[in-house]
């Protein structure tokens, strides 16, 4: 009897030793688990197990199985409380059922209880114990084995069972709390790969601001498709540029790519230009021609400033986006085209179809992919790579070898640019080209004679301005071969281009002189508070401070100490 004892006692001590044996071997729970049942059906004699735990929709599902087929495996799906499972899930008592015939209770969802006759006479008893871990229950271990004369103590099994079930909780809390780790390390590693990923720049584009990065990235995403899109932004911002973009990195930009500006033509035109014309259409029709939207076929049509179109001329347009169809000017065959469309306005679409110069469904057909080019006035880390980019193709195109002063940099980047991209290709040109040395200087720029001439072409309101960053945060790289920067008065990073006194007495004077001033011909009334009236003058005099000095009777001197206490940058045209 001892001996008997003693070796059932060895048999569960090698039962608890190969058990958390295999537990440690690997993170993999559910092969673990399956392992280690299998080897507890061999050593006890158990005729099938079954692991369950508690999922986050609150069920209990079925980890692994041992003695079950797959089938059987697929039923093991118990509710918390519903059966023996559920019950004991729910309690966190163990139970021993020596008879699962005779248990009301008993749910024989994967057939454990036998077949008739399949163990004849025997009784089957059911054993299940909580995986309880950091007072929490985690799961189920449940066992059947046969029970003949229904005799059989399962006392020894029941305190293997509650070890197991033990570790097993141990290695469910291990394995979850790696799990964890790891979807938070990839979560992180996501988030970094999103946040360095490779710079994707666009051909003929440059820009590095934060602002062009997310253009780069919708054109890139927005490229592969024959979505319709609409390129919105003020004149000047490169809408062009972004559409020959979006046209080369698709499939196919190996056809042709059309730029129609409708703007320039009249009504009549356009409609011909866009869909052709038959030979004796109109006088002068002395062939047939196609159209541009034919002429697109297979490729990209680009139509440039979309929002001047007459409202006659947008409703034969919508029918050819719904329906990609249309008839030839003085024909009626219609003529069917495959044509990727990309559109562009610099104006306000959603005011205009509110003031109904432009109809809703075509705003709606076009208005499918929306990128808004920022201005340049928003993105000027981009001025000094854009400005060094048509100085180099300015030195190619004319043989020089011109750079530009950190002082001239300066001075574009505190331009307001109201003509963007534009305007600054054009001034860099217009300067190279009338410099005498190799350096280009801030006095170079017409700006700094007051000869610049944009602010009469620009009328820039009040409450649509932006203003400019500070100079302080716009990064100046210094030019190879390039002097130092002046020492002079307005120098300085982020001063004004005149020199700011230190002496208290400036700042009576200035104040008192603002004080005393009331321009008595400001349109739409006086101005009220020193800050108001200084902006009056100053936009009033197209921002040169020499002259707005004049308008308030007080010296540059002042002037531009009153622009640095009042924090008001100035505006450069």
């Amino acid at each position: 009897m001892q001996k008997s004892r003693a070796g059932e006692g060895r048999r569960e001590l090698d039962a608890v030793y190969e058990v958390s044996k295999t537990l440690v071997s690997s993170l993999d729970v559910a092969q673990t688990f399956r392992t280690s049942l299998q080897y507890l059906l061999h050593a006890l004699d158990w005729q099938r197990a079954f692991v369950v735990v508690a999922e986050p929709d609150g069920q209990l599902h079925g980890l692994c199985s041992a003695g079950l087929s797959s089938d059987e495996h697929r039923r093991i799906k118990f509710n918390p409380g519903e059966g023996i499972v559920g019950r004991v899930y729910k309690s966190g008592i163990p139970a021993v059922i020596p008879d699962v015939r005779d248990e009301p209770v008993f749910l024989d969802r994967t057939g454990s209880a036998g077949k008739p006759g399949e163990f004849g006479d025997a009784r089957v008893a059911m054993l299940a114990t909580p995986i309880l871990q950091e007072r929490r229950t985690l799961g189920v271990l449940t066992a059947f084995c046969v029970n003949p004369g229904g005799a059989r103590m399962f006392a020894g099994d029941l305190d293997l069972m509650k070890i197991v079930s033990t570790l097993m909780g141990q290695a469910l809390l291990l394995h979850r709390s790696v799990s964890a780790a790891h979807d938070r390390m990839q979560e992180e590693v996501r988030r970094m790969q999103k946040a360095i990923r490779p710079f994707q720049p666009l051909d003929q584009v440059v820009g590095v601001s934060d602002p062009m990065r997310r253009i780069f990235e919708q054109v890139h995403q927005v490229a592969p498709t024959r979505t319709t899109v609409l390129l919105r932004g003020e004149s000047g911002t490169g809408k062009e540029v972004i559409a020959r973009a979006i046209h080369r990195l698709s499939p196919r930009s190996d056809q042709a790519f059309v730029s129609v500006n409708c703007a320039a033509l009249t009504e009549s035109l356009l409609e011909s230009e866009l869909f052709g014309h038959e030979k004796g259409a109109f006088t002068g029709a002395q062939g047939q021609r196609k159209g541009r939207f034919e002429l697109a076929h297979g490729g990209t049509l680009f139509l440039d400033e979309i929002g001047d179109i007459s409202p006659s001329f947008q409703a034969k347009l919508l029918r050819v986006l719904q329906e990609r169809e249309f008839e030839r000017v003085g024909g009626s065959a219609p003529v069917k085209v495959d044509v990727r469309l990309i559109l562009a306005t610099n104006r306000n679409l959603e005011r205009m179809v509110k003031d109904g110069e432009f109809r809703a469904d075509l705003y709606y057909r076009i208005n499918v992919v929306s990128i808004q080019l920022p201005p340049l006035r928003e993105r000027r880390e981009d001025i000094p790579e854009m400005a060094q980019y048509f100085l180099d193709r300015f030195n190619r195109d004319n043989g020089r070898s011109l750079c530009f002063s950190p002082d001239a940099m300066r001075v574009l980047t505190s331009c307001y640019w109201p003509g963007n991209v534009r305007e600054l290709e054009n001034c860099v040109e217009r300067t190279a080209t009338m410099t005498h040395s190799d350096v280009i200087d801030r006095l170079a720029f017409l700006c700094q004679e007051d000869q610049c001439l944009t602010r009469v072409l620009h009328h820039i309101e009040r409450e649509d301005a932006v203003r400019p960053a500070r100079l302080a945060d716009i990064p100046i790289r210094e030019i190879p071969g390039a002097p130092p920067a002046h020492d002079g008065a307005g120098s300085r990073e982020g001063d004004s281009p005149y020199a700011l006194p230190d002496d208290l007495e400036d700042d009576r004077l200035a104040d008192g002189a603002l004080d005393a001033c009331h321009p008595a011909d400001a349109e739409g009334g006086k101005p009220e508070g020193e800050r108001e009236r200084l902006i009056w003058a100053m936009e009033r005099c197209g921002w040169v401070q020499a002259k707005a000095a004049r308008l308030l009777r007080i010296t540059p001197r002042q002037i531009g100490y009153a622009l640095h206490k009042y924090g008001i940058e100035v505006r450069r045209f």
